[in-house]
């Protein structure tokens, strides 16, 4: 099997995983082999709210991640912030900002002037809520 079908495999297995409710184990598949954490992206992209929601549990529920891991979801990640769909970018925006904390921010300011008014909104939100009060 070429590696990237038998990737493309474990991410529907996975997303399939999210999408009947498995989290925990889909939880501890993670915290077993942290390089999953490279399929976030391509789970994020997927079109079922519960596959997405369970994206974002997974991320909650790994933070904090050690730093190879966040560098790891950071750059599975980051790539979205240019998709060519708003709700991803305001996805990918927020799974970035659990991920890295205020750190993010600089990786956020690029959707400060987002296309999508809402995109827009809601990373001024996040990097607001980022960097505290003042």
């Amino acid at each position: 099997m070429h590696p990237e079908s038998g990737r493309h495999y474990l991410t529907e297995m996975i997303a399939e995983s999210l999408n009947s409710g498995l989290l925990e184990n889909v939880i501890d598949m993670f915290r077993t082999d942290p390089t999953l954490l490279k399929t976030v992206g391509t789970l994020l992209r997927d079109r079922r709210y519960k596959v997405k929601l369970g994206v974002v549990a997974l991320i909650e529920e790994l933070i904090p991640l050690g730093r190879e891991d966040a560098d790891r979801a950071t750059e599975a990640v980051r790539p979205l912030l240019q998709d060519k769909d708003p709700t991803v970018r305001g996805d990918a925006a927020y799974l970035l900002s659990l991920i890295k904390g205020s750190e993010a921010i600089p990786l956020l300011r690029c959707l400060l002037n987002d296309d999508s008014k809402e995109v827009s909104l809601l990373v001024e939100e996040i990097i607001t809520s980022l960097e505290g009060p003042e």
